[in-house]
Parts: C-alpha cells; sequence; structure tokens
C-alpha cells in the first residue's frame, strides 16, 4: 500500500501546477455566476434596490388590467396561492413595503407553498377571494367603520374576479356570477346587523311562519337566530333591522270589514319615532341604512304616514308593485312569497316529473280576484285541451289529479297577478320544477338584480293574454329543456331550511338587502 501511495504523493507535489490549477477554477467560478445572473427576471439593480414581486393571482389575463386601488396600509394580507399582493408603487414607504413582501415571500417558500408569477403593477391589485385568505384580511375588515367597510366591499364587486365554474353556483341562472359570487363572499365576511330589541310580541319578535305571508316571519326568525350576521354592538352595524311582522300588524290592530289601514300606518310611524329619539342611528343616515321585511298585502300602505320610513329605508315587500310609487325599483327588495303548510316540514313534496312526464301545456287554478285572472279565465277556460284554467279546481278534477299533481304534470305553470302583483305560484312553480309564466305588468322580479329570470321563466304581458298558447307553443323543445333543467337548479335559492345554508332563501334576501345598501353609496365614498 505504501509503494503504491508514494509515487501518487509525488505527482501531486511535483508534478502539478497549483496556480493554473487555481487560476482556472476561478475563471468557471466566475462564468457561472454570470450565466446566473443573466437568468434573473430583473437587473441586479432592481433586486438590491426594488425586489421583485413573486405573486399569485386569481384571475385570467384579460382581467389583470382591472386592478384597483386601496387604501396603503402595512401587513394586510400573508401570501398564499390565490391572495394577490397589495403594493403601491406611488408610495413614500415603497423600498419597506417591498421588502416586507420580500420576507413573506420568504416565508412563504419555506412553507412550502406554490405560487406563480405575475408582473408587478403601479396600481394596487386587488384582494383574494375570501375562502382563501389568510386572517389579516378580516382583522383589516374588523379595523374599518362600516361606511368604509362597505366601500371596500363595493368596490371589490366592481372588478370581482372571474368565475368560469363552480359546484355551488349554475352560471346560467345568474346575470353575472361572478360579481354575484364575489358579493355574497364579501356578505359572509363582513355584514353585520343590529336588530332593535323594542317591541312587543304578537307584532314584533313573533314571526308568523304558516300561509302565503310566511316569507316575513321565516325571515325574522331566522335572522334573529343567527350568530354570524347579529351584532349586539350597534356602532359596528352596516344594517339596522325593524323586526315587526305585518301579517301580525294586521291580526292584531286591523278592525274587520273597516278598511281602515291608519291604526296600522300611525302604529309604524310612532315606533320609528320612538327609535329616533331613543337611539341616534335613524338619523345618522335617516333610516336609509335601516330595512324591514313585509310580505302582507298590505306592507306598502302601512309605511305613509312616516316619509323617512317610506322613502329611505329599504323594504323588502312581497307587494313589489312598481306602479304604485311606494317600491322602488333598484332600491328596494322584492320578497318571494312562499306557501308553507307545515312549519315543520317546510320542503314537503319538493321535486317533479320528466319533460316526458307532462302532457299540460299550461295550467292554474285559483280564485278569480284582480284584473287579470278573469281574463285568462274568459280567453282560455275550456277552449283547448292542452291549456288546463279553473277557478278554484274543482272536487271532481283534484281527486282525479291534485293542485300538486296538476303543476307536477305541466310544461308551464302560468303565475298571474291577483289583488297584488305577487303570487306564491312562482315559487310554487320552482319546487315543481314547472316553468313559471308570469303574468303581472308592474311586478319587480325577486333578485332581478342578480338573476338571469329569462333563463328559467317566461313574462307575458297582460295585452298577450290572447296570444298565449301562440308564445308558448313558439318556445324550442331544445331551449324548453334547458329552462326546465334550470328551473331545477334554481331550487336551492328559493328554499327555507330550518338551519340556513349557502345560497339558500334566507342568504338570497339577505343579499338583496346588503346588495341595495352597497347601491346607496355616493362615489365620493367610495373613492
Amino acid at each position: 500500500m505504501r509503494k503504491l501511495l508514494r509515487p501518487i504523493l509525488v505527482v501531486l507535489l511535483f508534478r502539478i501546477d497549483w496556480k493554473k490549477l487555481f487560476f482556472i477554477g476561478a475563471i468557471l467560478t466566475l462564468f457561472r455566476v454570470v450565466v446566473q445572473i443573466s437568468t434573473l427576471p430583473h437587473p441586479l439593480t432592481e433586486w438590491s434596490l426594488f425586489p421583485s414581486l413573486d405573486v399569485s393571482s386569481y384571475r385570467n389575463s384579460n382581467h389583470e388590467k382591472k386592478l384597483r386601488e386601496l387604501p396603503a396600509r402595512d401587513n394586510w394580507f400573508n401570501i398564499s396561492q390565490h391572495a394577490p399582493l397589495v403594493v403601491s408603487i406611488n408610495s413614500t414607504d415603497r423600498l419597506s413595503q417591498r421588502m416586507q413582501v420580500l420576507e413573506k415571500q420568504e416565508q412563504v417558500s419555506r412553507q412550502g407553498k406554490h405560487r406563480k408569477h405575475v408582473t408587478a403593477v403601479d396600481k394596487f391589485i386587488s384582494p383574494p377571494p375570501v375562502r382563501n385568505v389568510s386572517n389579516n384580511l378580516p382583522r383589516y375588515i374588523a379595523s374599518l367603520t362600516p361606511d368604509e367597510a362597505l366601500a371596500y366591499a363595493r368596490r371589490e364587486i366592481e372588478n370581482a374576479p372571474l368565475v368560469r365554474d363552480d359546484q355551488g353556483l349554475h352560471t346560467p341562472l345568474f346575470r353575472n356570477v361572478s360579481a354575484f359570487k364575489r358579493s355574497y363572499e364579501l356578505m359572509e365576511l363582513i355584514l353585520k346587523v343590529y336588530i332593535y330589541k323594542e317591541g312587543k310580541r304578537p307584532i314584533f319578535h313573533q314571526p308568523y311562519l304558516r300561509g302565503i305571508y310566511s316569507s316575513e316571519g321565516w325571515f325574522m326568525k331566522l335572522m334573529e337566530e343567527s350568530r354570524h350576521f347579529v351584532t349586539r354592538d350597534p356602532e359596528k352595524a352596516h344594517l339596522f333591522y325593524l323586526p315587526y311582522s305585518a301579517r301580525q300588524l294586521q291580526r292584531v290592530l286591523y278592525v274587520p270589514n273597516s278598511h281602515n289601514l291608519k291604526p296600522l300606518s300611525v302604529f309604524l310611524r310612532d315606533y320609528v319615532n320612538m327609535l329616533a329619539a331613543k337611539y341616534p342611528f335613524w338619523n345618522r343616515t335617516r333610516g336609509s341604512n335601516h330595512f324591514l321585511v313585509a310580505c302582507h298585502d298590505w306592507g306598502p300602505y302601512t309605511l305613509k304616514d312616516h316619509e323617512e320610513l317610506s322613502r329611505n329605508t329599504i323594504k323588502a315587500l312581497c307587494n313589489a308593485d312598481i306602479s304604485e310609487g311606494i317600491f322602488v325599483n333598484g332600491k328596494d327588495v322584492s320578497l318571494p312569497e312562499t306557501t308553507i303548510r307545515n312549519p315543520r316540514r317546510p320542503l314537503r313534496n319538493l321535486g317533479g316529473k320528466r319533460v316526458s312526464q307532462r302532457p299540460i301545456l299550461a295550467f292554474f287554478a285559483g280564485n278569480m280576484h284582480g284584473p287579470v285572472r278573469p281574463k285568462l279565465l274568459k280567453y282560455w277556460k275550456d277552449k283547448d285541451e292542452s291549456i288546463k284554467i279553473y277557478g278554484p279546481l274543482p272536487h271532481r278534477v283534484s281527486r282525479v289529479m291534485s293542485y300538486s299533481e296538476h303543476m307536477k304534470s305541466s310544461k308551464f305553470c302560468l303565475c298571474p297577478m291577483g289583488y297584488e302583483v305577487n303570487s306564491p305560484r312562482i315559487v310554487e312553480a320552482i319546487y315543481y320544477e314547472c316553468v313559471p309564466v308570469i303574468i303581472a305588468d308592474d311586478f319587480a322580479l325577486p333578485f332581478n338584480e342578480v338573476l338571469n329570470w329569462s333563463s328559467f321563466s317566461l313574462v307575458v304581458a297582460e295585452k298577450d293574454i290572447p296570444r298565449l298558447k301562440e308564445i308558448l307553443l313558439s318556445i324550442p323543445l331544445r331551449r324548453y329543456q334547458a329552462m326546465q333543467n334550470n328551473v331545477k337548479m334554481l331550487q336551492k335559492h328559493f328554499l327555507w331550511n330550518s338551519t340556513p345554508s349557502r345560497y339558500d332563501l334566507f342568504h338570497m334576501i339577505l343579499h338583496s338587502i346588503w346588495f341595495s345598501r352597497l347601491n346607496q353609496l355616493q362615489v365620493s365614498q367610495i373613492s
């Protein structure tokens, strides 16, 4: 072994030119450094002064231009796969902000999170979708005043990230599914409602859960039970709820056959005046951040004795008649009218039949009140075998096929107005997977600000009742099948659940009220 090692040592010590070896090594090292620098996305001077931003984007290239400015604050968000950064190059604190961003990038990188690269821009990048943000966003929202939080939400909705596919939402049902999804997420994150404690039962705080006026009662019940949306601190509230029932108001105060609604409207006037005298909240906005929910036909008329209540308050009304000057389309909310026969089982008898098992072209049965239904009866009762038009469903007919079975066996379910514009048949048709045909010229459709009603229903003018069959037969089979499928997908948005679930009727009503409040904001409040 020693004999082998001796010649090797001689070669290493005396025959290798170490100076040349070190020189060659230095050249190779320098060459490697130059190659690495040339592959960097930015010049070396930019890395030393303004580190490039390694951020992720939750929008496609067509939406990268829709970037909006937000008030400059430090440490709003941590970076995640769906969390773009908030950066202002115009800020005097640009260097420190970017250094903080780099530190956060390194921290996330150590945790093994994957990010995509986007180009840094000269404006603020919008905050991330609610589900994927860190705890810093809720903390930031909590630091805002109610008006600041609403302005932030509206700015976010106007620049909503594109939604191509969402398992919880059926895109054809919506006017703009991206804006709705973002608005809904921000409502879940931000909205707090203060409920006034004043008022005795049954008019206040006692929901009426049965019958065609039950929407107001179900909303009251679920709103007062909500731990997520209700706040006990009125200073943190974005909306204030007047928790009375128009149905209970009518039952308790109306004198039968008197045709006098004055006692009801005076009662509400005195109630609001009491709140305005006791608290500062009504007078701050003249009631514009307050809302009420009333499904009884008389709901709008009981507001007339208080000008601010009638003009400023957000009114969620079943009687959403735009011709009478009380319901304001775009500010007030059209409340769906739902018939609940068993409050313990509100979803009983849900569902319908396939298109091939619906031999009836159109069906209606109901009382002959109002101007439209007698006209429907005049033109179509016993005139066509495919169109079944009745007054109250005769006993001889109901013994063979019930009212609900008629709806489940019909392609189109006619929903003409009665004394007032709304009808519980609209929601009944949705429950039984029958395409609703709405005949009420001045009716503001529920959730019309977000739903595309033409994708799952027909609206027929009152003057076109004589042409009803012609209009229905003009719908191609393929289009009808798509509409009927959309009705099925729509059901979840019109269901009352004892424990509310995402996108159900309780949340859809609340979202409409939230959306109306956002639309009240002036441009000066947003910019």
